[in-house]
């Protein structure tokens, strides 16, 4: 699961970021050309957990308790998470990455609503919603606060919180294949990535070098150019105007709001 990602923002979908592994995965699925989220973080989790709408879950809009139904700030007990639904069926589960889906983010809890309190059996991962990807806050091992300095199961020689969730997530996959390989398995991966701080390695960043230097309209016009050579957009789609001078803009008000 990708967090704040446009959908232009993957190759398979006309962007120039060149992310072959995605499209490759594309290429030999399926491609939405009609699809909704919730358009923010935690909710859209929320959703993708419980197969519940947000409100539903617990998660109307962010992870603050607003004191209302739908809008407590985290998971319903009154709902289901796609963990504890499979361990009933005899599977593992696993997590790595963000959890995002509770108020209670100090390390002496309350942890009730954490993933190994709500159905995984391993947890690698951040509890809140952003942070440094060379120094995230809340990271946990299980319900263990941790820092990338003194975990003890994880030292890379740059630590890089995305590589970070995906070598934690191989690791889990590994010791499942040597502690219990006749069970089923159930992996959740969940990436900060594309969410603020635009924190980006050094040669990611160089790759990138004068790529973006035409602006946000060169850049957009091409990537709509490419959604119609990829039969994703109808062809006979007209690129929407973008206000030239943002102290003139029409809904400036709205747009500031939005």
């Amino acid at each position: 699961m990708a967090d704040d990602m446009g959908f232009s923002d993957i190759g398979c979908y006309g962007s120039e970021i060149k992310t072959p592994v995605l499209d490759k995965l594309a290429a030999k699925g399926l491609r939405f050309t009609q699809f909704y989220n919730t358009s923010r973080c935690c909710p859209t989790r929320a959703s993708l957990l419980t197969g519940m709408y947000q409100h539903q879950a617990g998660i109307g809009l962010m992870t603050g308790d607003n004191n209302l139904p739908g809008y407590r700030g985290e998971l319903g007990r009154d709902v289901v998470t796609i963990a504890e639904a499979l361990d009933t069926g005899g599977y593992r589960r696993y997590m790595s990455g963000k959890w995002h889906v509770t108020k209670h983010t100090r390390p002496q809890g309350p942890k009730d609503n954490w993933p190994l309190q709500r159905g995984f059996e391993k947890f690698y991962g951040t509890i809140i919603g952003a942070g440094s990807f060379y120094d995230p806050a809340t990271l946990c091992r299980d319900n263990q606060f941790i820092t990338p300095e003194n975990d003890e199961e994880y030292q890379p020689k740059t630590y890089y919180y995305t590589d970070a969730i995906s070598d934690n997530a191989v690791t889990f996959l590994q010791e499942h294949a040597k502690e219990t390989p006749d069970k089923p398995v159930f992996l959740y991966v969940s990436y900060t990535t594309a969410h603020w701080p635009m924190h980006a390695l050094p040669e990611d960043i160089a790759r990138y070098k004068g790529v973006y230097d035409g602006g946000f309209q060169e850049v957009r016009a091409k990537r709509f150019a490419r959604l119609k050579e990829l039969g994703l957009i109808r062809k006979d789609l007209k690129l929407s105007a973008q206000s030239d001078d943002w102290e003139k803009a029409p809904h400036k008000e709205w747009d500031i709001r939005n």
